[in-house]
């Protein structure tokens, strides 16, 4: 027999990805939630013959059982809950920019005088 390589083989499958905003992720043909929290984010993905898992920033996102079905998606229902909330507060109206008089910047260019008389 040959000795064992000086470095572990790599074994399992590791992809990084930009999570979309749909927060799922593909995998031999099933697709695996992740936490809406990380749309938009890089996120490093592996897989092994029990486990998918998901990792942003260090913290994982996602965990879960593998399919071997094709065609399956797997969904874990605080995912679904989280998108939901984001879903709703996106609808919510947002509070106003700052709202600025229009005589200030007229004052600013001299057109009216401080105590609103047409320069």
């Amino acid at each position: 027999m040959l000795p064992l390589p000086p470095a572990p083989p790599q074994l399992g499958w590791h992809h990084r990805v930009r999570l979309g905003r749909d927060y799922y992720v593909r995998l031999d043909a099933s697709d695996y939630s992740v936490d809406p929290a990380v749309i938009g984010r890089p996120i490093d993905v592996t897989a092994d013959l029990q486990r998918v898992r998901a990792c942003a920033d260090g913290h994982v996102v996602a965990d879960h059982t593998r399919v071997w079905a094709r065609g399956r998606t797997v969904t874990d229902p605080g995912h679904a809950q989280t998108a939901r909330r984001l879903r709703e507060e996106f609808r919510l109206p947002r509070a106003p920019g700052l709202a600025r008089d229009l005589a200030d910047y007229d004052r600013a260019f001299g057109l009216i005088t401080e105590d609103g008389e047409v320069a």
